[in-house]
This record gives C-alpha cells, structure tokens and sequence, in this order.
C-alpha cells in the first residue's frame, strides 16, 4: 500500500435519510474519503466475505481489507449489526478493520455486548435533528485526527 492511499469509509445503515445525513456532515466536516454504503448487514457481509454462491468477484482482497473504517448501525433487516460486528472481528483477515457502532440505543448492555465483540468506538445516534447532525460533524473532527496503525490513512481536504 503506498502512502497516496486513502481509508474508505464503509457506512451500513438501512436508513436512507441517516446515510445522507452521514455522509452530508461528514463530507462538510472535511472527510474526503471514499464511502461504500450498505443497506443492511447481509450486503456488508456479502461485500467483505463473498457472496452466498461463493463468488468473489468485487469484494475486497485481503490487502485491501486493511483500508476500510466501518460504521456501523445494529438495528437492521436481514442481519443486524451485531452480527456484522462479530463476524469481522472473529475473522483474522478483518480483525484489524475498525468498526464505529453508530446507532439510536444506548441501552448500557448493548453497548457492553458491542465492546465485548470487539468494537473500537460507539455512538448513539440523537433522537434530535440538530444534534444529530453535530454528532455526525463530531465524528468527523474524529475521524481526521484518529491514529490508525500503519497503512491505514484517513484523507483531509
């Protein structure tokens, strides 16, 4: 990997208007990483570990793992985040990847199960408009100047 390559931030979240309202802020807040987004956890998991029919193709070598930040909702259709969580940090070739829980709850034993599974950061989404979106610019301040081992570079403006 060389030093020009960016992390690429992949959001998971089934609701559409919370993805733009994440992607919008963080982009305002001065992100300019690419973001993959996935509806549910189903097609994040299919993205990272390959497709039920077992192919391959478009999903991230194992180089390649190693540039991506994960933000991650829990409540979602299909496989929830809690699922996601635990299968990419019980698989060595994800381990490494870090995930941000971005979710509405702040229920104290969810937050405890998702540390206990291996997550790096959790946020509870506000209920509030306005404070959601200064969330979500916070995040971005975050992001800018979180250390992440070697290889691993969040891009600025």
């Amino acid at each position: 990997m060389t030093d020009g390559e960016q992390v690429s931030i992949v959001l998971v979240e089934d609701d559409d208007g919370h993805a733009t309202l994440v992607e919008r802020n963080l982009r305002r807040s001065g992100i300019s990483n690419g973001f993959l987004r996935f509806r549910d956890g189903q097609e994040a998991l299919d993205y990272f570990f390959g497709g039920a029919a077992g192919t391959d193709a478009g999903y991230p070598s194992r180089d390649e793992l190693s540039n991506f930040v994960v933000l991650l909702d829990l409540r979602m259709p299909r496989v929830d985040g809690f699922e996601v969580l635990r299968r990419l940090k019980a698989d060595p070739a994800t381990a490494s990847v870090p995930v941000i829980v971005l979710t509405t709850t702040d229920d104290p034993r969810e937050i405890e199960r998702c540390y206990e599974l291996g997550c790096n950061v959790y946020i509870t989404k506000p209920v509030e408009y306005d404070a959601f979106i200064e969330a979500v610019r916070r995040l971005g301040f975050f992001l800018q100047v979180v250390k992440l081992p070697p290889g691993h570079r969040l891009a600025r403006p």
